[in-house]
């Protein structure tokens, strides 16, 4: 039986350490100065009964990278196959931390699209709403409040959110407090907050590692979040836009062999990253910059999770990575790539000799091909030095794969802020 853990064992990792190319771009003021200040990929869910929400307003909390005067915020039903029908939608600035829902007085504002309150988000389609004056603290968390007035089946969510996200009873999307009715740690039908302000978007690429598996619940301890607080200290003003996805691949969809316990899971890694790359990456309100972190799920899941004919050499994973160069190099993005982290020991059936020489002959090219405009080398980082195969056991979470709090935190000090400096 497949465990939660190994659910959202899908993972790749690395620690940060070089540059190639200095000088980074900035935005360039396109789209009035609007950046990404938090992001959430959206992906389908497994079949079966879905979660069905009915005449409910689900609160969901957005921790800000980069604040700004105004905000727009990005809805999804880009997996749903009927039309998605809102009837309000409302944000605020959250008081408390933590698992807090509530409001802080005075800064609930409504929403709307194209100067309507009530809205129908088509199937297949993602939604951007109008801006709304609110002044969005850097580092601070905002409350988005989604009413569902009809029979809703959730069909487009990000899985594993990391936050606890609240259920209420009604349209309660304006109240201060609500009193919820259930919980759920997944963003459903929300994947992107934007603001006006800030000087471009960093756009976070990869996997579980990426997405913050297995890090403490409500924390905000994903290596993205240590990296925006790292850039407002340094008064870097960019904001983080985090789209791994736990299980994702680089090169495959996921394919859960007939009968297989994956069956119930799998739809949740995601689209390959070659196939979301267009709308998770350069749809992002004022991207610059790419980090890339994938590749761990390409070599661990065929076999696991995903059938052996999916099995990858270190060229075919070279190969995806040069496509994501050029993608984001025509989308004017400058691109990092940022080594595997080691897996030697772990408990997901991904480690083998043979994966091994794969993940070295990567990260070598990775580190010395000078085809990324600068490496992060998270690998570095967060390895055993007595056994470089294995990850450090201060920043192992006990699937020898996943880092823990402390490595995230590592991972995020190794990045070289210079790579994102003005010149």
């Amino acid at each position: 039986m497949s465990t939660r853990r190994e659910i959202l064992a899908l993972a790749s990792g690395a620690a940060l350490t070089a540059a190639v190319h200095p000088e980074p771009v900035f935005a360039d003021g396109r789209d009035d100065g609007w950046v990404g200040t938090w992001a959430a990929a959206p992906t389908t869910v497994p079949p079966g009964t879905p979660l069905v929400l009915a005449d409910q307003t689900v609160r969901q909390v957005a921790h800000i990278s980069v604040g700004g005067d105004q905000v727009r915020l990005r809805l999804t039903n880009e997996f749903g196959d009927t039309p998605l029908r809102i009837g309000a939608v409302r944000v605020a600035i959250r008081a408390g931390a933590g698992a807090s829902t509530d409001a802080r007085p005075g800064t609930d504002r409504r929403v709307t699209f194209g100067g309507r309150a009530a809205v129908t988000v088509p199937a297949g389609a993602p939604l951007v709403s109008d801006p709304v004056s609110l002044p969005v603290p850097a580092g601070g968390d905002l409350l988005i409040s989604i009413h569902l007035p009809e029979r809703t089946p959730v069909t487009t969510l990000a899985a594993f959110a990391f936050q606890e996200n609240a259920v209420a009873a009604g349209d309660v999307t304006g109240d201060r407090r609500i009193r919820p009715t259930a919980t759920v740690t997944q963003y459903l039908f929300l994947s992107g907050v934007s603001v006006r302000g800030g000087g471009g978007t960093v756009v976070t690429l990869g996997d579980s590692i990426t997405n913050g598996a297995n890090t403490r619940t409500n924390a905000n301890h994903r290596w993205p979040d240590h990296l925006a607080a790292r850039f407002r200290e340094a008064r870097i003003p960019l904001g983080v836009a985090n789209v791994g996805v736990s299980g994702n691949r680089l090169l495959h969809d996921p394919n859960p062999p007939a009968g297989s316990p994956a069956e119930a899971f799998a739809a949740y890694f995601a689209q390959s990253a070659l196939r979301r790359f267009d709308r998770d990456v350069t749809a992002q309100p004022g991207a610059t910059h790419l980090v890339v972190l994938l590749g761990v799920n390409d070599l661990g899941h065929p076999g696991t999770v995903a059938p052996l004919d999916e099995t990858v050499g270190a060229d075919d994973l070279i190969w995806g990575h040069r496509q994501l160069i050029a993608r984001a190099r025509q989308a004017g993005l400058r691109a990092y790539g940022a080594t595997v982290l080691p897996f030697k020991g772990d408990t997901l059936g991904f480690y083998s000799p043979e994966n091994e020489r794969k993940r070295s002959a990567l990260n070598q090219w990775i580190r010395s091909s000078g085809e990324y405009d600068g490496v992060i080398d998270f690998d570095a980082a967060v390895r055993d030095a007595s056994d470089p195969q294995r990850l450090a056991a201060a920043y192992d979470s006990g699937d020898h794969l996943h880092p823990n709090d402390a490595g995230m935190a590592a991972m995020a000090a190794a990045v070289p802020l210079r790579l994102f400096r003005r010149p």
